[in-house]
């Protein structure tokens, strides 16, 4: 018998956090799937030359919605 799946609207969404722990314009969205987070990051890592010094490492991780507030 196959296993049972979990349901696809489960209560997760994505974030975009920097390895410094630092806040930025990608660091404060959500995205209601991974997908949509790499895609964002795909866009951003795109813009940058290969030689930048300044670029920053990110990561892609799944978090509850409820966990986020609102911002003002």
């Amino acid at each position: 018998m196959p296993e049972a799946s979990q349901p696809s609207n489960t209560l997760t969404s994505h974030r975009i956090v920097r390895s410094d722990g630092q806040t930025d314009r990608l660091t404060k969205q959500v995205f209601s799937s991974y997908d949509a987070a790499y895609d964002e990051l795909d866009r951003y890592y795109g813009a940058l030359c290969c030689s930048d010094d300044d670029r920053v490492d990110y990561a892609i991780v799944r978090t509850d919605p409820h966990e986020h507030a609102p911002e003002p």
